[in-house]
């Protein structure tokens, strides 16, 4: 039949772009059920860690991705994709098969920076090789397919992997993650061999630039000239850096302590907690898109302070609330307030960025947003040590508070996501 013959010659379900995206779901499922789900409870309840040993630990993994954010594009570019994604694979695999195994904090520790060694050149890959395929017509509709596959694994990881954790028994989670490390790296060793790269300016929350004919030079002088073009590049408001770091800060003091706070505070079984998952990642799923279309519509401001204000009272009386279904209320305006956060957040970055340098420029910003993201978990767990379970929730709320003052003084297009 017509319509078969043209799936069949459609390069968006091409065999190539299919395990670009097995690989893209797979390992943010496996990413996402151990840094929320099953590593700030397991290392509590079973190795007896503290929750600053956590905090640290979690750190390790963002300091990993962080190392290699700003570089990632410069590695794909000498190496090619094809071999940057299988290196990362096969650290990912390591990396949690020396979680499962271990039971010494260093080595969780390593465990997790290897994890973010092996998954920052994750997003870059995937684009990189499937843009290359779809065509300039095609990028809009990959990209669209690359998103899904994205938020289907960091939204399903943290949830299922629940229903695999015994009281303290997390033996079969392990088995599960290791097995689908095992299909991950199976199906990288399926990609072609690509000799080239296409150079694209399109990933994640991000643009990543690869430019080879800076690649021969020294070290220092691509540094220099990076910096340089930042500087040039850039004429925001000097609030905008601290703003993005406190943004991602916010939501790293969360990182390590969320768990713990439903399995030893509220005491809430696997499944209950899956459920509070669902409730506050359903509310912003269902709102993001239109969210991002009355951002475009009406403009940042608004959503920007709804948004702040709303999670940030919901952060403030979280600890406070004892009712079950007023907790789940307000895990819902969390989600809601989060969706306001996300586009409109974006849109401000964005309309920062001189179109013609995003690449330079979108490596810097996500670096400084990537240390708050380091930071976060290190302060929430000593946080958790020294003042008890309330501390993390009203220090998070409290840098929203701030966050909704700062935005105030830091000028903002009208109308429009990018300038």
């Amino acid at each position: 039949m017509v319509w078969m013959q043209k799936w069949r010659n459609n390069r968006l379900f091409s065999p190539f772009v299919i395990e670009l995206l097995i690989i893209m779901f797979v390992v943010e499922f496996v990413k996402g059920a151990l840094l929320l789900t099953i590593l700030p409870v397991y290392m509590k309840t079973t190795l007896g860690a503290s929750a600053f040993i956590i905090g640290w630990t979690l750190a390790a993994q963002y300091i990993g991705d962080n190392v290699l954010r700003t570089p990632v594009g410069w590695i794909i570019d000498k190496l090619g994709y094809r071999t940057t994604m299988l290196t990362g694979v096969l650290m990912t695999f390591v990396s949690v098969i020396l979680i499962a195994t271990t039971s010494q904090y260093i080595w969780m520790i390593v465990g997790c920076a290897l994890l973010g060694f092996g998954t920052a050149p994750l997003w870059p890959c995937v684009i990189t090789g499937s843009t290359e395929v779809a065509g300039d017509d095609g990028k809009a509709t990959i990209m669209s397919v690359v998103y899904m596959a994205w938020l289907s694994g960091v939204g399903l990881g943290p949830v299922a992997i629940n229903f695999f954790v015994g009281e303290n028994n997390y033996s079969t989670a392990f088995r599960l993650l290791i097995g689908c490390m095992t299909v991950v790296v199976i199906v990288a060793l399926m990609l072609p061999r690509k000799n080239g790269v296409v150079r694209t300016d399109g990933e994640g929350g991000g643009e990543k630039a690869l430019v080879s004919n800076r690649a021969a030079a020294p070290l220092w002088e691509r540094v220099t000239t990076y910096l340089s073009e930042v500087r040039r590049s850039m004429s925001v408001s000097p609030l905008l850096f601290p703003a993005m770091f406190l943004q991602t800060f916010a939501l790293g003091i969360l990182t390590p302590i969320l768990t713990l706070y439903a399995k030893e505070v509220l005491m809430l079984t696997s499944f209950q907690y899956s459920m509070f998952l669902i409730a506050g990642g359903a509310v912003t799923v269902i709102f993001l898109v239109p969210m991002g279309k009355l951002v475009d519509r009406l403009g940042i401001r608004p959503f920007l302070v709804a948004g702040f204000m709303l999670s940030a009272f919901v952060l403030l009386l979280f600890t406070f609330a004892k009712s079950m279904m007023l907790l789940y209320v307000l895990v819902a305006v969390l989600g809601a307030g989060y969706a306001f956060i996300i586009p409109s957040w974006n849109a401000l970055i964005a309309s920062a960025i001189p179109p013609e340098k995003r690449g330079a420029v979108w490596g810097f910003f996500l670096t400084i947003e990537g240390l708050g993201m380091i930071i976060g978990p290190i302060v929430s767990g000593k946080l958790w040590d020294v003042y008890g379970y309330h501390a993390p929730f009203l220090m998070s709320g409290l840098v929203l508070v701030l966050l909704l003052v700062l935005q105030m003084f830091i000028s903002i297009p009208k109308k429009g996501m990018v300038r």
